[in-house]
């Protein structure tokens, strides 16, 4: 019998479904999870509420950045209010050099734009993942890659935005004195960027 690519399962979560699907291909997992109209929820901050899958859980927030952990790795969401208000896409160009990269194209079938890149460096691998207004940062062996790419997807495929609170907040001057911390979601050098998650992993694993 020939190998099915993709598995389809059903999972009945409050009345809703979750697709869970075969991880062996990444490409597979971006362009089923992202297509899918999950209106599944079970986390809400100040603004906006997103799924948390099963194996995943939730850490911690600070403002608009939430902590999540699953398996060893520690998922970094950012989400950039700022941009979903405005309906600003950030620019991104396929990286050559990367293990992975690849622009997501709201006109190719997604509802919004952006981009997927993996950076290896030794043994682990650096993770930037944005879409919908919002990024997760991780670090993870290859083993947990493709589980890890899965997660994410769900979480940034499933945030919803209340409009009216992110008005709310612009107009209480809520990102006025955030300004450094919302311009860490701006694209760095990605070889820096791995070497400081990767501390900080180190030190929240060390508590």
């Amino acid at each position: 019998m020939k190998k099915i690519l993709l598995i389809l399962l059903v999972i009945i979560l409050s009345g809703c479904s979750l697709v869970r699907i075969d991880t062996s291909d990444i490409d597979t997992i971006i362009n089923v999870v992202l297509t899918k109209d999950n209106k599944l929820y079970n986390q809400v901050g100040q603004g906006y509420k997103y799924y948390v899958p099963s194996g995943v859980t939730y850490i911690d927030s600070d403002d608009l950045n939430d902590i999540l952990y699953s398996n060893g790795t520690y998922y970094y969401l950012y989400i950039d209010a700022i941009s979903y208000y405005y309906g600003t896409n950030r620019e991104y160009k396929v990286n050559t050099d990367a293990y992975y990269s690849r622009v997501i194209k709201a006109d190719d079938g997604f509802k919004y734009s952006g981009y997927i890149e993996v950076q290896k460096k030794d043994d682990l691998y650096y993770l930037e993942f944005v879409y919908n207004f919002a990024k997760i940062e991780a670090i993870v062996d290859k083993e947990n890659l493709n589980d890890t790419i899965l997660n994410c997807s769900y979480i940034l495929s499933t945030i919803k935005y209340n409009r009216d609170i992110v008005e709310l907040l612009l107009e209480d001057d809520y990102f006025t004195n955030k300004t450094g911390k919302y311009n860490n979601y701006n694209s760095k050098d990605s070889s820096e960027k791995f070497v400081l998650e990767k501390e900080n992993v180190n030190v929240m694993e060390e508590r």
